[in-house]
């Protein structure tokens, strides 16, 4: 028993010594390890020469003659850092690398009075901050600290329909913007800004026939979103700001306008209109309509429909006067119980300022949207006309989910 609790005793002891070794194994595996020494060494000096008494004072000859290392870390971590070696203001060495990284530096015998390492960190939807260390400090470990951009794109609009279309872009606090304007394209720089998931996300998925493709990229503290259009829809730009007071955002749009002034999509828009039946917003289309707005956010729904200065504004007031032309005795009914008379001016007024409980008029702006576009794009501009603050995949699933129902109120009648 005894010669058991010695082996046992003597093999704790030794794994206790191994913590720290394992601990700086850890360590190196977690940080990058970056030389930054340069080739050469600084010019030979005073320091030199009485390197071997001062180092009697500055805590032995290590503190001259060892190599040193310094860990660089940020917050948030893992920003992206540019590392520059300045001697007598000429740049000897440049690293970039990701935080944290251990940096090995000279022997401070071999470094210059004047030697320093600076370290430009930089991380999207921060301000870019730059700290220098002279190559003599003491210290051992440095932390950048990031502070946040003083704006953030909070939300991304996009609206397409009948050859016209709108981005919108919502901000914490009034915005910066550039626009830059290329043969194939557009791009929008929004001056000390990040971007949030959301805002991501909608830009990833934004398509319309006008559109080709849309690529975001953070530009240092700067974000700037490309756009590329379809040299098939020539279309002009127009800027305007507004405040969304309801959810305290800034705003900036750009409406893109076609260049032959749209009259021919107009016309067919009339032609479409002219075209609605009944059964376009009565029997299992309400089936449809139902469904589909119980799966949208009332608000949201609200914020699209309203009139607010879009394009769209005329698009959604000829349709709800079609509703009322189509529905049984020229009445719509709204979800809270009230009946409107969208033939009569002042009454139409009323329905517009709250169109999202207007029964049937998701309904309309469905055939509204399949009688002007083609298959593969109705989908995406319905969601840009009812839904533009809801991501693709989640609105395809409302969607989806309201064309069952009313598949489901057809077999049953």
């Amino acid at each position: 028993m005894r010669m058991r609790a010695f082996v046992f005793a003597t093999v704790t002891v030794a794994s206790l010594a191994l913590l720290p070794s394992l601990a700086a194994a850890e360590l190196e595996a977690d940080h990058e390890i970056l030389d930054i020494a340069p080739e050469d060494r600084a010019s030979f000096g005073m320091r030199n020469v009485f390197a071997p008494i001062t180092g009697l004072f500055l805590g032995g000859p290590g503190y001259w003659y060892e190599p040193r290392e310094v860990t660089v870390d940020t917050t948030p971590p893992g920003a992206y850092l540019d590392i520059f070696y300045i001697r007598s203001n000429f740049q000897k060495r440049y690293e970039q690398a990701e935080s944290p990284v251990t940096l090995v530096l000279p022997p401070r015998i071999e470094a210059g009075p004047r030697d320093a390492i600076t370290i430009r960190a930089y991380a999207e939807g921060f301000r870019q901050q730059t700290v220098t260390l002279p190559v003599k400090d003491r210290r051992g470990e440095v932390v950048v600290d990031l502070e946040p951009l003083p704006n953030m794109l909070a939300a991304v609009g996009h609206r397409y329909f009948a050859g016209r279309a709108s981005l919108q872009f919502l901000t914490k606090e009034a915005l910066t913007f550039r626009i830059q304007e290329a043969a194939d394209g557009f791009s929008v720089v929004l001056v000390e800004t990040g971007k949030s998931p959301e805002a991501d996300a909608t830009l990833d998925a934004l398509t319309s026939p006008i559109l080709n493709d849309v690529e975001a990229q953070q530009l240092g503290e700067d974000l700037m979103v490309r756009f590329g259009t379809n040299e098939a829809h020539p279309v002009e730009l127009r800027s305007r700001q507004f405040y969304d007071a309801a959810r305290d955002l800034h705003g900036f749009g750009l409406d893109l306008v076609p260049r032959d002034g749209g009259a021919e999509a107009v016309s067919k828009a009339l032609a479409a209109l002219r075209s609605m039946t009944a059964r376009d917003a009565t029997g299992c289309a309400l089936a449809f309509d139902k469904s589909l707005r119980a799966s949208l956010d009332p608000a949201a729904l609200s914020r699209a429909l309203t009139p607010t200065g879009q394009f769209t504004d005329r698009y959604v007031r000829a349709a709800m006067r079609r509703l009322g032309e189509i529905a049984p005795g020229g009445i719509v009914a709204f979800t809270g119980g009230t009946t409107l008379r969208p033939a009569v001016p002042i009454e139409l007024d009323a329905a517009l300022s709250q169109a999202a409980d207007a029964e049937g008029l998701l309904a309309v702006l469905r055939a509204f949207v399949a009688a002007l576009e083609s298959e593969e794009n109705r989908d995406e501009t319905l969601r840009s006309l009812i839904a533009p603050e809801l991501d693709a995949p989640a609105f395809e699933t409302a969607l989806s989910d309201a064309r069952t129902r009313e598949q489901a109120c057809r077999r049953s009648t």
